[in-house]
């Protein structure tokens, strides 16, 4: 499978890392991804980078830190990959390390297979501009509305807060997940009031992709109940084990934009599904909100109508370019 992950590193290494010559590349990783560590490096070198791997014991929790020698590292490198099982994305070393002008490229839940097809695929450079105008759209908007035919009626504000576009290449102080290509924003805190129904996938915790919906009441920024089959009891359980009440905050509303990921029941393949809608929940501080949770979880659902002010974005899961 070596080779043909190549193709894969490649895509990250030289189209969305843009390593150049003499360049720190720090990759951090787990064993159970080792070959993919391995696979990075060897590219990373051939760019003319200095790759380093570091391999950590893996995290108790998606959102948990990493070591802080680890994290004192990403902050020294020029570019870091976080090839890993449990997310760090939503951390404060990967805040902190992008804040000293670090670039960094976030690999979570990826498998070998990954690294050869699906959103992997995408032309990553030539939808960074419509996922910057979406992003746009969604900075600073009084009034965002969110529904689909599956029961989400939610509104919130955004007012204040950044626009978010992650399309997978980074340029300096610059971070992105990959393969998702997404147009994000964290609502305001104590905004978020309505209902949401997540009808795709919660792809944490070994739930996956959905057998049935789960939906949730929110009322001034959190979730007040939660309802549906087995798998929402398995979140459920999971947020309440967490005896942190912040697990609970709207943290942000995504929008996929990748037209080669599909539903998978891996996280940034299934937030990245394009024309999908994803709703956080947790963690929201590196995405332009201030609260730090145990976890920062995404509620994925499909079919969803857009409005920010009064434009619409998204109809029935189709984004309107148009309007961006």
């Amino acid at each position: 499978m070596a080779w043909e992950m190549e193709k894969g590193a490649r895509t990250v290494v030289n189209k969305c890392a843009g390593v150049r010559t003499g360049e720190q590349v720090l990759i951090v990783s787990e064993e159970s991804k080792r070959s993919i560590a391995e696979c990075l490096a060897k590219v990373a070198a051939e760019a003319g980078g200095e790759p380093a791997i570091v391999t950590m014991v893996p995290r108790e929790r998606d959102g948990q830190e990493p070591p802080a020698m680890i994290a004192a590292a990403m902050g020294q490198a020029d570019v870091f990959l976080c090839v890993v099982g449990k997310s760090i994305t939503h951390t404060r070393a990967v805040k902190e390390a992008v804040a000293g002008g670090a670039r960094g490229l976030v690999l979570t839940q990826f498998s070998e297979e990954m690294m050869d097809h699906g959103g992997i695929e995408a032309d990553f450079p030539a939808i960074a501009p419509i996922c910057k105008a979406l992003a746009k759209k969604l900075e600073n908007a009084k009034v965002v509305h969110l529904t689909t035919p599956h029961g989400t009626d939610l509104t919130y504000s955004a007012e204040g807060r950044r626009g978010n576009a992650l399309y997978g290449v980074v340029e300096k102080g610059q971070f992105s997940t990959i393969p998702t290509i997404e147009a994000n924003v964290s609502p305001l805190e104590g905004t978020a009031n309505g209902t949401i129904v997540a009808d795709a996938s919660v792809p944490y915790i070994g739930i996956g992709v959905l057998e049935e919906p789960v939906m949730c009441q929110v009322r001034d920024g959190r979730i007040i109940s939660m309802e549906g089959g087995r798998q929402a009891q398995m979140l459920k359980a999971d947020l309440d084990s967490k005896n942190d009440p912040n697990v609970y905050n709207v943290a942000e509303m995504g929008v996929g934009m990748n037209p080669k990921c599909r539903f998978c029941g891996f996280m940034l393949e299934d937030e990245g599904v394009r024309g999908s809608v994803h709703i956080g929940i947790g963690t929201s501080i590196t995405l332009g909100g201030v609260v730090k949770a145990a976890c920062h979880y995404d509620l994925i659902m499909t079919g969803a109508t857009v409005v920010a002010d009064g434009v619409e974005l998204l109809r029935d899961g189709e984004i309107l370019e148009g309007n961006l």
